[in-house]
C-alpha cells in the first residue's frame, strides 16, 4: 500500500518514500489534486470523520492528512452483515512546488476536506514595468 505521494508537474520526477506502518484498520482517502493559479488545491473525501478531529499538517515540503473516525457501537443490535469498513483515514504527499505555510486554509464540509495550498510569493509570476529613456 503506497501511502506516500510526490505532487509535481507531469514532466518531474516523483521522489520514492518509505511506506508506513499503522497500528488497527487505516484507510487511503481518495484524493484529488488541482493546480489553480496561485495555489495547489487538494481534495479529500473523509466520509464518517469529524471535523474537528481532523489533523492537518505541512512540514519541509510534506502534507500529511490524518482523520480517525470511531467505530459506530449499538448495545441494543448486534450487525448480521457489517461491510462498511471502519477506520482512520491517513495521507501524506511530498509537494514539489514551494508554499506559503503560513496562508494554508482547510474546510471541511459533507465529508469532504478541502485544502488550499497558496503558492509562495517568490513562485508567483510577476509584471515587471519597462522604464523608456
Amino acid at each position: 500500500m503506497d501511502t506516500d505521494k510526490t505532487i509535481t508537474k507531469p514532466t518531474a520526477e516523483t521522489a520514492a518514500t518509505a511506506e508506513r506502518t499503522r497500528c488497527g484498520q487505516c484507510y487511503r482517502p481518495n484524493v484529488d489534486i488541482l493546480e489553480r493559479g496561485d495555489e495547489l488545491l487538494v481534495v479529500a473525501d473523509v466520509p464518517g470523520a469529524c471535523g474537528d478531529s481532523i489533523d492537518v499538517k505541512f512540514d519541509d515540503g510534506m502534507l500529511e492528512i490524518s482523520a480517525p473516525v470511531e467505530p459506530r457501537q449499538n448495545a441494543e443490535h448486534e450487525f448480521l452483515l457489517r461491510e462498511y469498513g471502519i477506520g482512520d483515514y491517513y495521507r501524506s504527499f511530498q509537494v514539489s512546488e514551494a508554499i506559503d505555510a503560513s496562508k494554508i486554509t482547510a474546510n471541511f464540509a459533507d465529508g469532504v476536506l478541502t485544502l488550499h495550498l497558496p503558492k509562495a510569493e517568490s513562485l508567483k509570476p510577476r509584471k515587471i514595468a519597462v522604464n523608456t529613456a
